[in-house]
């Protein structure tokens, strides 16, 4: 509008400017759908809360509040078989990055966390004797424990005799002793998958991210018969309804729901 935003008034902010908003958001910053409709989220409360403030613009504000969100196809969630987990993971090698990143995988499959999770994880953080578990840090500094299967922990007790960290360091950290970054992780994952395609074929042309490595947990403990309150509690849901996506993607148990229902029996008309 060529306008200071101490200069605007509630009549400037009309739906013909907040539609061409979004859709420059969308068409020339390249945001996603779900970014745009956050972005209206955000109009729509100060719109309301502006309302509460100024009665005389309650016309213009309805009017702004009436700009719908825009709708979008939920992609399904891409996950790994047993069978093409298990060849990214792989086997540790002989050098120090190698055992770590076969160790990162593993936490990263066993625990379903978070990239901000794991690469949060101290040695302080793991408990090894007795009932053997990680302590997460999660979104909301919410803390959730997540059990550890026996096999990652010797990976993990064999992994601190050799690499000789404080409690206070990170569990899997980088050369120079510092947390993994984000990127640091997507880079070993992919490293990972480029050397596990030549014996798992199915690997070819895939974008794997460290999130899919979560949505393969999810899966496989639903595919266990795992509940979906436990599954919710174990990835850090706040909500089980998060957790339904997996149902909607896993094809196999649609198709066990369905063969427990009987068929309608259809007769032909007679002529």
């Amino acid at each position: 509008l060529g306008k200071a935003p101490s200069a605007m008034s509630l009549a400037d902010i009309t739906p013909e400017l907040i539609v061409a908003f979004l859709n420059h958001l969308e068409r020339q910053r390249h945001n996603s759908v779900r970014s745009r409709n956050a972005r209206l989220a955000a109009l729509r409360s100060f719109l309301k809360f502006a309302g509460h403030r100024d009665v005389t613009s309650l016309q213009v504000i309805e009017r702004a509040l009436g700009v719908p969100v825009k709708r979008f196809e939920r992609p399904m969630l891409d996950y790994l078989t047993r069978a093409e987990m298990v060849a990214v993971l792989g086997e540790p090698g002989e050098s120090w990055s190698s055992r770590r990143d076969h160790l990162l995988l593993a936490m990263l499959y066993n625990t379903g966390a978070r990239v901000s999770e794991i690469i949060g994880v101290r040695v302080v953080d793991v408990v090894l004797d007795g009932a053997a578990c990680v302590h997460l840090h999660g979104k909301g500094r919410k803390q959730r424990t997540v059990p550890l299967w026996k096999e990652t922990v010797v990976e993990i007790r064999r992994w601190l005799q050799s690499a000789g960290l404080q409690k206070d360091q990170a569990l899997l950290p980088n050369r120079w002793g510092k947390p993994m970054t984000r990127s640091n992780v997507a880079e070993r994952l992919a490293r990972a998958v480029s050397a596990a395609t030549p014996r798992c074929p199915s690997l070819q042309g895939r974008t794997l991210s460290p999130h899919t490595l979560r949505h393969t947990t999810a899966m496989h403990l639903l595919q266990a018969g795992v509940d979906l309150t436990v599954i919710a509690l174990w990835l850090g849901h706040e909500s089980p309804v998060t957790t339904h996506g997996y149902v909607e993607a896993d094809l196999a148990m649609k198709e066990r729901a369905l063969a427990a229902i009987a068929p309608p029996e259809t007769r032909r008309a007679s002529r």
